[in-house]
């Protein structure tokens, strides 16, 4: 089995009306390389975008902990522009701060 670690997904986002109005959607889960974490990142996105245009309830966290929360309608994602990478937890004492002590 290939090891796996949580990946972070960083797709950059606009306003469908209002395209001076960016973001950044973050999603996280497990993977074995970047690729496979755009994939899964990706397909829960897909996976949650149709459930919701059907009306059904939005699919809840899968095995591998990808899922897709916070979508709002009138944003549209970047695929293209997404980048993927190791998660770093912004608590970690081993991240650097901007604050020092």
């Amino acid at each position: 089995m290939p090891h796996r670690e949580v990946y972070e997904v960083d797709v950059p986002i606009h306003h469908t009306s209002n395209p001076a109005l960016r973001g950044l959607h973050v999603f996280a889960g497990e993977a074995d390389s970047r690729s496979t974490a755009l994939r899964r990142a990706h397909e829960v996105y897909d996976a949650t975008l149709a459930a919701r245009q059907a009306g059904l309830e939005v699919p809840g966290r899968q095995p591998d902990s990808w899922t897709a929360h916070g979508l709002r309608s009138g944003w549209e994602l970047d695929w293209l522009a997404a980048k993927a990478g190791p998660w770093k937890s912004p608590y970690n004492w081993t991240t650097r701060s901007d604050f020092e002590l």
